[in-house]
């Protein structure tokens, strides 16, 4: 196969762990004009990429759904993989996965049986398949991890990050605020602590507000401990964000935490969000604010 020039080519191969979300994120690119092929047999992907070049552009943007449901898939996708990262091309390899105990429930709601369930097994075939692909994850160049994500959510995301892609090449950050009492988010690349603020929870007409609130801001940002936080949050971050993209990283995710994830992790979440949204895709996620206590 010989290299050849795509000129503006899209390329998003979609692949991961059964059951984490791919036919969702494969929807959502083919509403946003990508062609889009579900469990392509690997051994036809150099066929696909032999049609002459301009009808392959012509599509512009291009999703290939490939993971252990082609049999071969494990054995061969290194040799191919390389012939494609060395196109070209503007390729993305998107690995998505979610926890043990995750999956494990979406199979049981679903009724649908795991690809390496042998006997019935789910959890068995989760951590055969994790283990298959290891190196599959180690190649990719987003990974996403969709334990936490609803339908919805993930959609979202999948909007946002690859919206915000195509127009430009700066690095993508999250916000992500979080409660320490549901446990620290799977895909936070920095964690920020900020139980040490002064907690609103304990202030009389703010503990049934959120961060969002206008209230819980002036009462949180009148302490001076908060606005050089602030600052001093501001310069890290600033001093940090280029090295990530220097290093060609594409997407980060900032998580900021307090106790509930309702109050003091929102607020300084929503404040970063209004810092850098001039200089950076920027988007931001509450993964607390739905929880009822």
């Amino acid at each position: 196969m010989e290299n050849k020039d795509w000129g503006s080519l899209k390329l998003v191969i979609i692949t991961g762990l059964s059951g984490s979300g791919k036919s969702t994120v494969s929807r959502v690119l083919e509403d946003m004009g990508f062609f889009c092929i579900d469990n392509l047999p690997i051994a036809l992907l150099p066929q696909l990429f032999e049609l002459r070049s301009t009808s392959l552009r012509d599509y512009g943007k291009i999703a290939l759904v490939m993971d252990l449901r082609e049999k071969e898939f494990v054995k061969t996708y290194p040799q191919f993989f390389d012939w494609l990262q060395a196109q070209n091309l503007d390729l993305e390899i998107l690995f998505l996965e979610a926890t043990d105990e995750v999956l494990v429930k979406r199979y049981s709601q679903t009724r649908r049986a795991h690809p390496l369930a042998e006997g019935g097994n789910i959890t068995e075939g989760i951590r055969k398949e994790r283990t298959m692909l290891d190196g599959l994850r180690a190649r990719a160049t987003i990974v996403i991890d969709t334990s936490t994500y609803n339908v919805h959510q993930l959609q979202r995301a999948i909007r946002e990050i690859f919206g915000s892609k195509v127009g430009g090449r700066r690095m993508n950050i999250t916000f992500l605020s979080f409660g320490y009492s549901r446990g620290i988010p799977p895909e936070a690349d920095l964690v920020i602590d900020v139980r040490f603020l002064p907690n609103p929870f304990f202030e009389e007409g703010l503990q049934d507000l959120s961060g969002t609130d206008a209230r819980i801001k002036d009462y949180l940002f009148q302490f001076e401990e908060t606005r050089e936080f602030l600052n001093n949050l501001q310069q890290f971050l600033e001093y940090l964000f280029p090295f990530y993209e220097k290093e060609g990283k594409p997407y980060l995710t900032v998580a900021i935490g307090c106790t509930g994830g309702r109050h003091r992790s929102v607020a300084i979440a929503e404040k970063m969000v209004e810092v850098f949204s001039a200089r950076f895709p920027v988007r931001k996620r509450h993964r607390d604010l739905e929880v009822v206590y």
